[in-house]
């Protein structure tokens, strides 16, 4: 009888209506809480049951414990569902995560090249398959809500963020956005547009980020200031969320960054004029409409000196129209080998969103914000809810643990690997080609801070927030893929640096050098310079004074290519971040597949050209957008 006199608890009933049925059960407090997104380690059952908290998520690097596997994140998930489920109304959370290549907090989950890589394949049906397989994993682990993906477009290789965008090119990023349709499914013919969408149980709510602009900014810096007219910021940096809002994209992401000084998550222009108005996301049709969510402490920035006027800092961020904050914190000790600054930690706790309800509270109570705002920001969240499928199928599906990881996903990773690499030299003269390798030569030596390395293959956002070394999930080197490739056709020589003695050997066939960079996320990877780190042009030039040498470049962006190791190597690969999977960097290099990607950058001579990209500011590059080599042509351009 409770079922049938609650109207939201309805299944049968319209979307609209339970939502509006919901909303006039709800207290200002409890609508709060449904504002409300908190990191998953100051969950307690009194902050669910006395707070109606809407939304728990975990920062980069926190998880259940080291090297939990997705059946224990579903336990802990589950754990915090049944609180929300216990609750007055019974409202479910929804769990987000930063899913950004595969689920890539989760140990043992496929790890997919970032998106830079997957821009160099231009193939959009692959981004759709890659957004299906991730959202399987996603849910098999109890995670509702992926913020991803990324669709920023890159205008300067110097940002941190670089890897994180699949191009400089807008129409490449708008093409790739068709792993929102992989992650939560296709919609229907006649789907309203800017109405969210969640095709079921398989698939997760995603998020289109970060709004608007993040790539443009002056020099690259994180956070930055991006210098634009309207009609060129339209133009350049929103015309992807065009793409998403036309596929259902269920939630948006404002940008740690300001357009023309203003910072985004206070722009009540660009969030409520332009977002949800002008370009779909509402349509002036009260149906027709996702939440925009704030970044990770995103409202703390606002006014400076930092915590200086949080009160201040809510209040234009919701009178801007955010309508879900994860909230701010005081900042504590970083965990061993975490990186932390004023401006962000990857793991901070405690987390103070009993403040941002206290404040939050005043500032409607004192007329400072409108019932109405409040209002619309929960009907934005529980209609996401609603569509998610929460309401009726809250709990993990066990059922889905099987594709954690499974042949099938990690088979297509290694597609997408292969399809990613761009052969940018092959031979000192095009009558001499070095690839693709012999797997039957006598000798190989392999060596480079990259090559046995599973964590700087994955790079950032991989277990931990700024990534690390080592082997830190379940995965496939370089190096292992080459053994794999040659068998016991020929001897793999590895040392992780070379030493004289093998440069002096006469009996080497040839040598692979795999150098790049450490992993970074967000500001610790500004970087002015762009050099290859560990002395990578010194090893490369070292070996290939000595023996034939195929160089793999592994990076989230364009490095500076020194023209002595242009003169010296025989072959050159950019292999990106390639994830878990480098058995598709052998596939390539031994032959077996021909290289098929084309630069989604364009990789500059010298870091004082930048910012350089397609058809802007050309300053005669090193290698132009779209360039590529493969075993059948010597030169290829999109």
């Amino acid at each position: 009888m409770e079922e049938l006199s609650c109207l939201y608890k309805n299944p049968s009933a319209p979307i609209e209506a339970r939502v509006r049925d919901l909303l006039s059960r709800m207290t200002l407090d409890q609508k709060i809480g449904q504002m409300t997104q908190i990191e998953r380690k100051v969950v307690t059952p009194e902050a669910i049951r006395d707070y109606a908290i809407g939304s728990v998520l975990n920062s980069g690097g926190s998880a259940p414990f080291e090297k939990a596997l997705s059946s224990d994140w579903a336990d802990m998930i589950d754990g915090f569902q049944k609180l929300a489920l216990d609750s007055e109304l019974g409202v479910p959370i929804v769990y987000g995560s930063d899913a950004v290549h595969g689920n890539n907090n989760v140990y043992g989950a496929t790890v997919f090249p970032h998106n830079v890589g997957l821009g160099a394949t231009r193939d959009a049906e692959l981004a759709l398959k890659i957004g299906t397989a991730t959202a399987l994993e996603v849910r098999a682990s109890g995670i509702h809500y992926t913020f991803a993906p990324c669709v920023a477009v890159c205008r300067d290789p110097r940002w941190g963020r670089c890897y994180e965008s699949y191009s400089e090119d807008t129409a490449i990023v708008r093409k790739m956005t068709s792993i929102i349709t992989g992650l939560q499914g296709q919609p229907p013919q006649g789907h309203p547009k800017g109405y969210p969408f969640v095709a079921g149980r398989n698939n997760v709510i995603a998020c289109a980020k970060h709004f608007v602009g993040d790539g443009g900014t002056d020099k690259g810096v994180n956070e930055g200031n991006t210098l634009l007219p309207y009609d060129e910021l339209e133009r350049i940096h929103m015309e992807p969320y065009l793409d998403c809002i036309s596929q259902g994209v269920s939630t948006v992401m404002a940008s740690y960054s300001s357009w023309n000084g203003r910072k985004l998550h206070g722009d009540r222009y660009l969030l409520t004029d332009i977002l949800k108005d002008k370009l779909g996301f509402k349509v002036n049709i009260p149906a027709h409409k996702g939440f925009v969510i704030s970044d990770w402490e995103g409202i703390d920035r606002l006014i400076q000196p930092r915590d200086s006027d949080y009160r201040g800092c809510v209040s234009l961020a919701i009178n801007a129209g955010v309508d879900m904050f994860a909230t701010n914190c005081h900042i504590s000790s970083p965990p061993t080998g975490a990186t932390c600054s004023s401006k962000v930690c990857p793991v901070m706790v405690p987390f103070d969103y009993k403040r941002f309800v206290e404040i939050l509270k005043f500032l409607v109570v004192s007329g400072n914000i409108p019932m109405a705002r409040i209002d619309d920001a929960v009907e934005r969240i529980l209609r996401v809810k609603f569509v998610a499928g929460l309401f009726e199928h809250p709990f993990s599906d066990r059922s889905l643990l099987d594709t954690v990881g499974c042949k099938a996903h990690r088979d297509l990773a290694r597609e997408a690997v292969r399809k990613s690499l761009v052969l940018l030299k092959n031979g000192k003269n095009l009558e001499k080609p070095l690839l693709p390798l012999d797997r039957n030569a006598k000798r190989i030596f392999v060596t480079g801070s990259h090559a046995d390395d599973l964590g700087y293959q994955c790079g950032g956002w991989t277990i931990l927030w700024n990534g690390s070394s080592g082997r830190i999930t379940i995965g496939t080197t370089i190096l292992e893929a080459i053994k794999e490739a040659v068998g016991d056709n020929a001897e793999v020589i590895y040392e992780p640096k070379p030493s004289p003695e093998t440069l002096s050997r006469q009996d080497i066939s040839f040598a692979i050098v795999v150098v790049g960079e450490e992993p970074y996320a967000e500001f610790t990877g500004d970087n002015s310079n762009l050099k290859i780190p560990f002395n990578g042009t010194e090893v490369i030039c070292s070996v290939a004074d000595k023996i034939p040498t195929l160089a793999i470049i592994v990076s989230g962006r364009p490095l500076v290519l020194e023209p002595e190791l242009l003169e010296k190597t025989d072959a050159l690969v950019a292999a990106w971040l390639p994830g878990s999977e480098g058995g598709g960097i052998a596939d390539v290099i031994f032959g077996d597949f021909d290289f098929t990607g084309k630069l989604p950058v364009t990789w500059f001579k010298a870091v004082k050209h930048l910012p350089m990209h397609t058809k802007e500011n050309s300053h005669d590059p090193l290698y132009p957008f779209g360039f590529g080599l493969s075993y059948t042509k010597h030169a290829s351009l999109d």
